[in-house]
């Protein structure tokens, strides 16, 4: 339990309800530092866009193309921001016949044929907090040897990661850098997330009104909020399963992983939508589970939310049915599911930085033995011979 003495900004460098002092002590500095940064980081990616005047001169002639593919890729947590927002991005590209996919770069890597096509024009947006993994670069050079007509748009947090280099002094490639700061220092990527997902968006479909609000809402989280999740991180789980449907549901993919990474598997977490967890995944709910729904904003998608909501409250299996809405952090409902993603990872996060340290998991460094690593090791990439 956390049971130190708990008041809000307690000093001009304390996060979450907490002290710098107290997070160091628990090994937790950089990761609540990164959480809690996030709506001022939002303002400053949004500002420093909007002082951007190459990028879509850059693009428009890549967009022109009518066959194009666009594919957005990363590992982990990078791969993720794709399957948030890839439906969305289609409905934003200006002709009917390009088609935007998510394939992660660790699927790259192992099965190029399966993933590159030669004789179609391709984008490959490429996320990397820092732009050093061993899959970035091989997905970058297999696309280039197999693609005819290939471009990259990388987006990353590291100015001076192998990606960046890459990209840095090519007609063909474009290196969009984030500013410093959200450069994630800590193990799990909590900022860097947020901000390469809302860089796509600023690129592909911006919509200041929806900026506006999520910070809002996030900005209510952590200073409305944080004595709430405290206490649902406080139950005594086992297991967590994050639930949402459509661009939620890849919010909940990242939900789970970053509760399991802060935790350093001391709880163990699961994902799927609404729908789909009736179909198998429901079975690992008892008494130690703890459920969280994220609820749509979308008036038809919401009733097959609410319909498992109360389900799951009528089967009086799991510890706890948690449910997380819009009207939940505003009192009001609309706003387009990849917006309210933003401020819903930003909650979960809060909820497993909470956990660990409650589990006495350092969030910083949970692996200390290095089985896992902030950047990771261990990866051998072999050449491909066509």
């Amino acid at each position: 339990m956390l049971t130190s003495p708990l008041s809000p900004f307690e000093h001009e460098d304390s996060n979450l309800l907490l002290s710098a002092e107290q997070l160091t002590q628990y090994g937790a500095f950089w990761t609540a530092k990164e959480i809690s940064q996030q709506p001022k980081m939002w303002r400053k990616v949004s500002e420093q866009h909007s002082d951007n005047r190459t990028i879509a001169a850059w693009l428009t002639p890549i967009l022109a193309k009518p066959q194009l593919r666009i594919i957005l890729t990363g590992a982990g947590t990078s791969a993720y921001i794709g399957d948030v927002l890839a439906a969305h991005i289609q409905q934003h590209l200006p002709l009917a016949t390009q088609q935007v996919e998510a394939i992660s770069t660790t699927d790259i890597v192992s099965h190029p044929e399966l993933y590159l096509r030669g004789n179609i024009p391709t984008l490959l947006i490429s996320y990397g907090r820092s732009g050093n993994s061993p899959e970035s670069m091989a997905a970058v050079e297999l696309a280039e040897q197999l693609v005819d007509d290939c471009y990259h748009l990388a987006i990353t947090c590291n100015g001076q990661g192998k990606l960046a280099n890459y990209c840095a002094d090519k007609s063909h490639c474009y290196l969009y850098k984030l500013p410093d700061e959200t450069h994630d220092v800590s193990f799990a990527m909590t900022s860097s997330f947020t901000c390469m997902y809302l860089a796509t968006l600023l690129i592909f479909a911006p919509n200041p009104q929806a900026l506006a609000q999520c910070i809002e809402m996030a900005e209510h989280i952590l200073t409305e909020r944080l004595a709430e999740i405290r206490l649902q991180s406080e139950q005594p789980s086992k297991r967590v399963v994050f639930l949402g449907g459509g661009p939620l549901k890849a919010i909940a993919q990242e939900a789970a992983l970053k509760y399991l990474e802060l935790t350093a598997g001391q709880v163990v977490s699961a994902y799927e939508s609404p729908l789909g967890f009736r179909h198998g995944p429901k079975s690992l709910v008892d008494s130690y589970t703890q459920v969280l729904v994220m609820v749509s904003s979308d008036p038809y998608t919401r009733q097959y939310d609410n319909d498992l909501i109360q389900e799951l409250k009528r089967d009086n299996q799991a510890l706890s049915v948690l449910t997380l809405s819009e009207e939940l952090l505003t009192g009001s409902s609309g706003l387009n599911e990849v917006w309210l993603g933003l401020p819903f990872i930003l909650w979960c996060q809060i909820l497993a930085i909470y956990k660990a340290i409650q589990l006495k998991v350092s969030p910083d460094n949970p692996c200390p033995t290095g089985q896992v690593n902030r950047v990771v090791q261990g990866v051998n990439v072999y050449p491909f011979v066509k």
